[in-house]
């Protein structure tokens, strides 16, 4: 009989005993698979997250954060600066514009709320033949009315406050805060630096309004072909339009100005010494650099965490099914004392006897491994959802402790310093870092088992291998003469 075809029946010798072992083993390996799958899957989300918003760096005008806008604006030779700053990749200009909904028959317009551009700038307000697509509502009036005014003898009554249309001009295919537009139907602009009367409009606009790709509008009197649409992700953000950065420094008869710029690093590594040298070369005085979204390194320091957690469970569950495995055979060896003394009298080699316990050792992994990937293909998601769920919750309370403010600002209309045209709704004190670490998919790939299933049975040979060893130090004679 082959060492193999022994090593295999030794294993389902005691049937009771082997389904016992192989069910603890099950539940060991199955949950380092899913510690391992839960890594994984955090891994490629912080990998994600820095790669979209972790590079990013927003210039604005010195002191022009907030609603009432404020300093000088910036221009086209301050974004050249920046361009020509160490380990920056690109740098895109913005302009901001409020689109005003132009009341028929009259040239007076729909009165609008206080909003500003990207970066908390005062917009440009012109007129358009656009409705839209997002009721004021009573949050809006709310927000932006002020009930009545006194007056002698009389009160004056605010009129009724209707959500503007955000339009920005840009000079790339991303939106404000640098991220790539996700254009569901037609094309983008093609030259975003060239005048032409072309935009993308956001899909609640786009259905508000009627209007599919080759439809026509009007701002400030000059018509705009749709060239595309795009999804934001939002309602809010949906209704808005982009066009090129010189159609929109046209139209709000600014040439030459910019809103804000967004600058991209070439390396997480060298954000924070590039923001420096950037500010440094555009002045403290003419411009204020801040990282694209910081709020969001909350969110990655969270998974960090999640992640080392996930790492250090994944090697204890490790090391536990091999320690099962260390104890299992050491018990198997001594109980099979006199078998192994028989076989060394009648020529068995120290390594043929090793050899089969290792085998043996390696049957029982390979039936837990198989109920332990199918454990961990149900309780992965389960297992990660609960890591990040715990770990954000102490995250956000941290940080309600820090800065309480958070929420207030979003209240009137965005995060501070940030600014922008909606009002708070990004996911509260985290400006939509709270989904982030909600929004972490673990599925189960057939690598990611693999490997995991691979260091078990490399943890298995190792476990295997001592009481393996043990076998040598039996001796034929004495075994047999104890019996």
């Amino acid at each position: 009989m082959s060492v193999l075809a022994r090593s295999v029946g030794n294993a389902f010798r005691n049937k009771i005993r082997t389904a016992a072992v192989v069910a603890v083993l099950a539940v060991a390996i199955g949950l380092a698979l899913a510690m391992l799958v839960a890594n994984q899957a955090v891994g490629a989300k912080v990998q994600e997250l820095n790669a979209s918003v972790g590079t990013t760096l927003t210039v604005n005008p010195a002191g022009g954060q907030g609603f009432e806008g404020g300093g000088e604006p910036l221009t086209s030779a301050q974004a050249q600066t920046a361009a020509g700053v160490a380990n920056v990749t690109s740098v895109v200009g913005t302009k901001a514009l409020r689109l005003q909904t132009a009341t028929t028959g009259t040239t007076s317009t729909t009165q609008q709320g206080g909003f500003g551009g990207p970066g908390g700038q005062q917009a440009a307000t012109v007129t358009t033949s656009l409705t839209a697509a997002v009721d004021a509502g009573t949050l809006g009036n709310r927000n932006n009315a002020s009930g009545t005014t006194g007056t002698t003898g009389s009160t004056t009554t605010q009129p009724v406050r209707a959500l503007p249309i955000t339009a920005t001009g840009i000079g790339a295919e991303v939106d404000s805060t640098g991220k790539a537009l996700d254009i569901t139907s037609g094309t983008g602009l093609g030259d975003y630096t060239a005048a032409e009367a072309k935009a993308i409009i956001g899909t609640t606009l786009a259905e508000k309004n009627n209007l599919t790709v080759g439809s026509t509008f009007t701002i400030q009197d000059k018509t705009f072909t749709v060239a595309g649409l795009f999804d934001a992700g939002t309602t809010f953000g949906n209704n808005a339009v982009y066009v090129t950065l010189p159609e929109a420094q046209t139209l709000a008869e600014t040439p030459g100005e910019l809103s804000t710029m967004i600058v991209t690093v070439n390396s997480m590594e060298n954000v924070d010494s590039t923001k420096t040298a950037l500010q440094s070369a555009l002045g403290s005085d003419k411009a204020d650099v801040t990282q694209g979204q910081r709020n969001l390194q909350t969110a990655v320091s969270s998974l960090d965490s999640v992640k080392n957690i996930s790492l250090v469970a994944f090697i204890a569950a490790l090391a536990t099914a091999g320690l099962i495995i260390l104890l299992i055979m050491v018990m198997l060896v001594r109980e099979r004392r006199r078998e192994i003394g028989v076989l060394k009298a009648i020529g068995a080699r120290n390594r043929t006897i090793g050899l089969q316990f290792v085998l043996e050792s390696l049957v029982l992994v390979a039936l837990g491994s198989v109920v332990g990937a199918a454990i961990a293909s149900f309780a992965s998601g389960g297992i990660a959802s609960a890591l990040i769920s715990s770990n954000s919750g102490t995250t956000a309370a941290t940080t309600n402790q820090r800065g309480g403010g958070l929420a207030g600002a979003a209240a009137n209309g965005g995060v501070p310093g940030g600014g922008g045209f909606g009002g708070g709704g990004q996911g509260g004190p985290f400006g939509g870092a709270n989904q982030l670490l909600t929004s972490v998919t673990a599925s189960v790939s057939p690598g990611v088992l693999a490997a995991g299933i691979a260091a078990v049975f490399a943890v298995a040979v190792i476990g295997a291998l001592v009481p393996a060893l043990l076998t040598a130090r039996i001796r034929p004679i004495e075994v047999l003469r104890g019996e």
